[in-house]
């Protein structure tokens, strides 16, 4: 019968170790992933261009629309720099 070194042993216990933490990383980051709840994104039905001396403010009188208009539709809009010609997004529904 072969006799298994100590150095073997070693190598053996740590390359087990350190597969079974691989499998423990990879079952924590699945039931990570699969308590988050699906973001929904916007899609958009109707857009206008900015012209100049628009406002968010005025923007979202003329159009009749809600906060939905600043924080679901145009998430990444800046109020304090809106330009000329710039998309925006008015009327839309979560996909």
């Amino acid at each position: 019968m072969a006799k298994i070194s100590n150095k073997n042993t070693m190598f053996l216990n740590i390359v087990l170790v350190l597969s079974l933490l691989l499998v423990i990383t990879m079952a924590q980051g699945s039931s990570i992933q699969g308590d988050k709840a699906k973001p929904t994104d916007p899609f958009c039905d109707l857009v206008v261009g900015a012209e100049k001396g628009d406002t968010c403010f005025g923007i979202a009188k003329a159009f009749d629309l809600t906060t939905d208009f600043f924080n679901f539709l145009n998430p990444n809009l800046n109020c304090d720099d809106i330009f000329v010609g710039q998309w925006l997004c008015i009327a839309g529904s979560a996909n």
